[in-house]
């Protein structure tokens, strides 16, 4: 069995992430009822890895910086390939390498989505990645 990222490793309980977040638990609950986030389960408790906790904070960003409602952030995730992928690197500064610079990075808050041409038409959900190995880069 290969070894988990620590990045990816399910830690953090509802109430610690919504603490760090400023968010009601519920609020918490709502976003993974819309399937934005999928948080491990120990019996019935939710545990949220660092990753989780970087998507939530991306989710909280389009709501309350960019004013979407859910549907918006929900088509918005959808076009990032590397959401549902846990090895994804980040992105990258525009000056750094190519990046498609009209998609900002959920990961690395300040740089870039490094896919350059975006193949989200290619596939309703993230299956043509997962099968064909690609990644972010």
């Amino acid at each position: 069995m290969p070894a988990q990222n620590l990045e990816d490793k399910p830690m953090y309980t509802i109430s610690v992430v919504a603490e760090l977040m400023k968010v009601h638990p519920e609020t918490l609950r709502i976003w993974e009822k819309n399937k934005l986030i999928t948080p491990a389960r120990r019996n019935k408790q939710r545990l949220y890895s660092e990753m989780d906790v970087k998507k939530l904070q991306f989710i909280y960003y389009l709501i309350n910086e960019k004013g979407l409602n859910l549907a918006g952030v929900h088509q918005i995730v959808s076009m990032y390939p590397c959401w549902h992928i846990k090895n994804c690197s980040g992105g990258a500064n525009r000056d750094q390498e190519p990046v498609n610079q009209s998609k900002p990075c959920w990961k690395s808050p300040g740089t870039f989505c490094k896919v350059i041409i975006d193949r989200s038409e290619m596939c309703a959900s993230c299956k043509y990645y997962v099968e064909n190995n690609c990644s972010c880069h």
